[in-house]
């Protein structure tokens, strides 16, 4: 008797998580195990901190539903968020560097660093790490096999993974600071450069959480 096939559906998703896990194989068949993968939320807005995760999946787990984080609702996104937190076999790390810093150092530094602080919180240092883009922070590089990916955040699981980390922190952070700065509708376009928020800017001028350096918030001061 011949064996009854899985579901189209489920077979297709099985062979994209298999794609998705291709870099992460390959950095084992080199002889890493601990393989992170780190990704960034908010470098282009106007307001509000940038973050980074890090996230290292074991070898076998697959994330179903799991893709691009901008592609993803935020009740998705929250729900994968939840099973990637209270999995205790997923290592998991976020760093957060606030507006006062990224004026102060400019964004792809302060980027670099909430990546660093990020790798910082895993509860064990992975001996391999894969990062969203082609840009590498200069203080991982200095101390671990680092591999940039071009769109790593549609390639890799656990770039993936950390992206989502990375978003839903952020977007809790902005929803925070919509309590305090309600009038700026932080709680809508969580700090980017939306109609709407460059209306309120220039109405308003920036508050706190503003990023003082960035040009449209510049121009609002004036």
């Amino acid at each position: 008797m011949k064996k009854q096939s899985l579901p189209i559906q489920q077979r297709l998703e099985t062979a994209r998580l298999k794609r998705l896990t291709a870099y992460e194989r390959r950095a084992r068949s080199q002889g890493y195990h601990l393989i992170a993968g780190i990704d960034e939320a908010g470098r282009g807005p106007l307001a509000g901190p940038v973050v980074a995760a890090a996230c290292v999946l074991p070898e076998d787990l697959r994330l179903p539903g799991i893709k691009d984080s901008k592609q993803m609702t935020a009740e998705d996104r929250e729900r994968l968020y939840d099973k990637i937190r209270q999995n205790p076999d997923i290592l998991s790390g976020v760093g957060i560097v606030e507006a006062l810093i990224i004026d102060q150092i400019n964004i792809l530094r302060a980027t670099f660093q909430a990546m660093a602080a990020a790798l910082a919180q895993l509860p064990q240092k992975p001996d391999y790490v894969l990062i969203d883009g082609n840009q590498l922070p200069p203080q991982l590089v200095h101390t671990l096999p680092c591999e940039g990916i071009v769109d790593g955040d549609t390639l890799s699981q656990s770039i993936m993974a950390a992206a989502i980390l990375a978003k839903v922190t952020r977007d809790r952070i902005m929803l925070e600071h919509h309590q305090t700065w309600p009038e700026y509708g932080f709680a809508e376009h969580k700090g980017y450069s939306t109609p709407k928020h460059m209306e309120l800017l220039k109405k308003l001028g920036p508050c706190p959480i503003h990023r003082m350096t960035f040009e449209p918030v510049r121009m609002a001061m004036k």
